[in-house]
C-alpha cells in the first residue's frame, strides 16, 4: 500500500506543482457574452488557469495546501507550495477570479464541483500552520464568499438530486461543503447541505448500484453513503446504511466490489475511470472506519477498498488526461487509510 511518507507526500506535490502553472492544453467552459469576453485562460483566470480546467486547478492548490499542512512534505517542495501561494493568490488575482462571476450566465460557473473544492481549499487555508498560507485564506476570503453566495441561492431550488457520478454529482458537493461548513463553524450552510440531503437520500433503500458509466469518476452509490454518514446521527445511519445496502456482507450488489477496467488512459472520459478506482477506495474506507468495532463488514469493506486503491494509485502520472487531476484523489483516499 503507498503511504504518505517524504518521498510519496513529495511524489504528489512534484505531480501537481507541475501543472497548476501549466495552461495548455485546456479545456475551458466559458459564457461569452460578446466578442470581447474571448480570452486566453491565464486571462480570465489568473490564478486557477491551469491543471487542465479550472476545478483540476482548484483542488490541485488544496492538495499543496493539505500536504504542506503536515509533517511529510520535505522542506524544498515545502517552499515551493509557499512560494506559489504568495505568487498567485493576489488580491487583484483574487478580485479577477471573483468578477469572473458577474456578467450574465455565468452564476452556474463550477456548479457545484468547482464550488465544493474551492470552499474545501478557503477552509483548509483559513487553519492552515503556515502564517503565509492564512494570509492567503484572507486574500481568497472574497472569492469564497461570492461562491457561497451562489450557493445558498441555488441549492434549495435543487428539486431532485443529481446522482450521475461526475461533476455534478450533488452528494460530492455535499461531502465537501460539509468538510468546509464544519471547519469554519459556519452552522447555516451546514444546515443547508444537512436538510437538502435527507430531503433527497433520507428515503433510499435497496441500492442497485447501476455502475460504473463509462465515464464516471465517482460511485454514486457510495459517495450518496458517505454524504449520509456525514449528515445523520450515528444511529441513524447504521439503520440507513443498512436498509441502503443489505447485501453488503454478500458482496452486492458486485458491480461495486470490483475495480473499473480503464481502456485508454489517453482519453479523458475513459481516464476517469481511474478516478472511479479511488474514490470508492476512499469511500469504502471512511465508511469501514465509522462502523462499531466487530462488524463483520469492516474487513470486507477494507479489502475492497484496498484492491480499488491498488488499482487506482498505480496511474496517477500514466497521461496527462489523468496527471493532472488524480493526485487529490489520491490523497483523499491515503487521509482515509491512515484515519486522518
Amino acid at each position: 500500500m503507498f503511504h504518505l511518507d517524504t518521498k510519496n507526500a513529495d511524489y504528489l506535490a512534484t505531480i501537481a506543482l507541475g501543472h497548476v502553472e501549466r495552461e495548455f492544453p485546456n479545456h475551458i467552459t466559458h459564457m461569452m457574452n460578446g466578442a470581447e469576453d474571448a480570452a486566453r485562460p491565464c486571462h480570465l483566470h489568473p490564478i486557477f488557469f491551469g491543471s487542465f480546467d479550472w476545478h483540476s486547478c482548484v483542488h490541485s492548490y488544496w492538495l499543496l495546501a493539505r500536504l504542506a499542512a503536515g509533517d511529510a512534505l520535505s522542506p524544498d517542495r515545502r517552499n515551493a507550495v509557499i512560494d506559489l501561494f504568495e505568487r498567485r493568490i493576489t488580491a487583484a488575482a483574487v478580485a479577477a477570479e471573483t468578477a469572473y462571476f458577474d456578467p450574465p450566465g455565468r452564476a452556474g460557473f463550477e456548479r457545484p464541483y468547482g464550488w465544493a473544492w474551492l470552499v474545501k481549499l478557503a477552509s483548509e487555508l483559513a487553519r492552515h500552520p503556515e502564517p503565509s498560507l492564512q494570509s492567503a485564506s484572507r486574500r481568497l476570503a472574497p472569492l469564497a464568499d461570492r461562491v457561497l453566495s451562489l450557493w445558498h441561492a441555488y441549492w434549495p431550488k435543487q428539486s431532485y438530486p443529481i446522482r450521475a457520478g461526475v461533476h455534478s454529482n450533488s452528494a460530492f458537493a455535499t461531502v465537501l461543503g460539509l468538510d468546509y461548513a464544519e471547519a469554519a463553524g459556519d452552522e447555516q450552510m451546514a444546515m443547508l447541505l444537512r436538510q437538502q440531503a435527507r430531503a433527497w437520500y433520507g428515503d433510499d433503500r435497496n441500492q442497485p448500484a447501476w455502475e460504473p458509466g463509462g465515464d464516471e469518476f465517482l460511485s454514486p452509490a457510495l459517495i450518496e453513503a458517505l454524504a449520509m454518514q456525514r449528515v445523520l446521527t450515528h444511529s441513524e445511519f447504521s439503520d440507513w446504511f443498512r436498509a441502503y445496502l443489505p447485501r453488503l456482507e454478500a458482496g452486492e450488489p458486485a458491480t461495486l466490489f470490483e475495480p473499473a477496467l480503464v481502456t485508454d488512459r489517453t482519453d479523458g472520459k475513459l481516464a476517469h475511470l481511474d478516478g472511479l478506482n479511488l474514490t470508492r477506495g476512499w469511500c469504502w474506507y471512511e465508511l469501514a472506519d465509522n462502523l462499531p468495532a466487530g462488524d463483520p463488514r469492516i474487513s470486507i469493506m477494507q479489502e475492497t477498498g484496498e484492491r480499488h486503491l491498488e488499482a487506482g494509485l498505480a496511474h496517477l502520472e500514466t497521461d496527462y488526461m489523468g496527471s493532472h487531476w488524480l493526485s487529490s484523489f489520491a490523497l483523499l483516499a491515503l487521509e482515509a487509510v491512515s484515519g486522518n
